[in-house]
């Protein structure tokens, strides 16, 4: 490995110090840092001199790895830029999160694992969405964690036919559907009800918002299913399409979403000795009577 990408939040000025000294222990080991431009402004003029500076899309693809410093929303948004699996490490500064579970004390075991090639990651597969508009051009992108259909009001409710694999499943009367990934079944998905899923599964869950309906339930069928949301009825009221909360669409009545698992994965580096469950025992508040004392 030659060159290690930065990205940080754009807003988190305590992560300043942190990039500086990231940067520093990168060029003392002869590697080159290169720095997202938002992320440059970020550290300043002073640690931005001797790196690599550069358009995100095309720090994702010059890194044979890259670190992400803030949250998950910012790892999302990370995973959109990069075309290769280069090893992700995200890093968070406050609390665990789903994704960025390495914290900053960890940050530098974990990365000289990544140069030395031991280290843990697992590979989470994202899902393609092509968003179907009538009298526009189709829209193609990849999300991490899901894609939702919703409505803008708090009143009424809009129906929604949803197909698997060419076949009709219901028409769901709700504030909206999410069709999530594994990796994002602990995000909106699991606020509305559905499941959680290991991220490693090869699943993709369909969620109904509220249904007005208590028989509609969530569906998990396989990540090679196709999927197609239908919007049949949207009753006066605004109704949009989000993918990963970073893009959203206005929709209208028979603009429709067709989701698959993508040919894209995600090579998130785990942080030395930290399982999923932990990582959900913390985020979730579950108890931990019981469990096995850690080894040494």
């Amino acid at each position: 490995m030659n060159t290690i990408g930065i990205l940080a939040r754009p807003d988190l000025r305590e992560a300043s110090a942190a990039i500086a000294e990231l940067a520093a222990w990168l060029k003392a080991r002869g590697l080159r840092a290169c720095l997202e431009e938002a992320t440059a402004a970020l550290a300043g003029p002073a640690t931005s001199e001797g790196c690599l500076v550069a358009a995100g899309r095309d720090v994702a693809g010059l890194a044979d790895a890259l670190v992400v410093l803030g949250g998950d929303g910012t790892l999302l948004a990370a995973s959109r830029l990069l075309d290769k699996p280069i090893p992700v490490l995200g890093v968070n500064f406050g609390s665990l999160g789903f994704l960025t579970e390495i914290t900053l004390a960890e940050l530098y075991p974990t990365l000289s694992g990544v140069l030395e090639g031991r280290y843990q990651h697992e590979e989470r597969r994202l899902l393609r969405t092509v968003v179907h508009r009538r009298g526009r051009p189709d829209v193609t992108a990849d999300v991490l964690n899901d894609v939702v259909i919703t409505k803008a009001g708090p009143s009424r409710i809009i129906e929604l036919d949803v197909s698997v694999g060419g076949v009709f499943v219901s028409s769901f009367r709700a504030d909206g559907i999410i069709v999530s990934s594994p990796t994002g079944s602990t995000a909106y998905n699991l606020a509305a009800g559905g499941p959680i899923l290991n991220p490693t599964l090869p699943a993709i869950v369909i969620t109904p918002i509220c249904p007005h309906m208590l028989a509609n339930r969530p569906l998990v069928v396989s990540d090679e299913s196709r999927i197609e949301l239908r919007l049949r009825a949207a009753r006066e009221v605004d109704v949009y399409a989000a993918l990963d909360g970073q893009e959203t669409f206005a929709f209208v009545d028979d603009d429709s979403v067709v989701v698959t698992g993508s040919p894209r994965r995600l090579k998130l580096v785990k942080a030395p000795g930290r399982d999923y469950y932990e990582v959900l025992r913390t985020k979730l508040k579950w108890g931990e009577a019981g469990a096995p004392p850690r080894s040494a």
